[in-house]
């Protein structure tokens, strides 16, 4: 029996089409196809609650019909009090409350930490997006399945301006950076599997590329890109290098390393969850 997994599209409706205008994805619909190019035959259902509200799930329909559940990134602030911020804190915490297995990308693990009594807050050190380099494990990251098959030092898809300053009592710290002291935490008791990482495994080198065209004058005027003209070439290159890996020669001008131009390397935590957690919960289920 196919996996049955919720994808929580925590973007709103504006965000994605216009992610979408500029070549990339909808949040929700990129996580499935990252899933799904590990398991094909995984069955997802996406949910919007920014737009949509806490009460978003499909009429007839609970956290317990399915395998897993995945949240997505966000252009939001887990601490800000919008409305499509409030919508998403009580069904973080049901997503995790329900004891199925929960996996959260950036904004995933920052409304997961807030809606448990952690601390997110605007990054120290500004905005890290690209290539967050030189992730590092710690003790309990080298020994923890989440990670198993990366080396104790990599690098990874990011977009970020918040970052998580404190976790929930009891959720491990696993891996952090000279950017940002938590890059990835669990929370794991006798019912809660929730696995979250401060960076984008289920992005494509095409998905940050529309990302810089997103946010455009913002990282020009954050210092980034000299000007418009380096910003569209940059974003052009990594295109191009996302349909054509084998360009040695745009991988070596921007620094791109085989754990995020491959995508077997680039998907290992989702692989790891799919493995570890979702596997394993799906079959004691039947």
């Amino acid at each position: 029996m196919a996996l049955q997994i919720l994808i929580v599209d925590g973007n709103l409706a504006a965000v994605n089409q216009l992610n979408k205008s500029l070549g990339g994805s909808p949040s929700g619909e990129g996580y499935v196809s990252a899933l799904q190019s590990l398991d094909p035959e995984i069955d997802a259902t996406i949910v919007h609650p920014a737009d949509d509200g806490p009460n978003c799930l499909p009429a007839g329909v609970t956290f317990t019909d399915f395998d897993g559940i995945a949240w997505t990134g966000s252009a939001l602030n887990a601490y800000s009090d919008e409305i499509a911020v409030t919508n998403q804190l009580p069904l973080a915490r049901a997503c995790v409350e329900s004891g199925v297995p929960v996996f959260g990308s950036c904004w995933g693990m920052q409304i997961v930490a807030q809606a448990f009594g952690g601390t997110v807050q605007p990054c120290k050190k500004g905005r890290e997006i690209g290539i967050g380099r030189e992730i590092l494990l710690n003790e309990a990251g080298m020994k923890h399945p989440l990670f198993s098959g990366r080396p104790a030092c990599y690098s990874a898809m990011t977009v970020h301006m918040d970052e998580v300053s404190q976790v929930p009592d009891g959720a491990v710290i696993l891996a952090a950076n000279r950017h940002s002291a938590i890059q990835a935490f669990v929370f794991e008791t006798s019912q809660y599997r929730f696995w979250g990482v401060q960076y984008h495994p289920e992005y494509s080198l095409a998905e940050l590329a529309a990302i810089f065209r997103r946010y455009g004058q913002r990282l020009i005027d954050a210092g980034l890109f000299k000007n418009q003209q380096a910003l569209d070439e940059m974003a052009a290159d990594w295109f191009t290098l996302h349909e054509t890996p084998t360009r040695t020669d745009l991988a070596w001008r921007y620094g791109v390393g085989e754990d995020v131009l491959k995508a077997p390397s680039r998907l290992i935590e989702l692989q790891n969850w799919l493995e570890y957690l979702v596997r394993p919960y799906h079959r004691s289920r039947r």
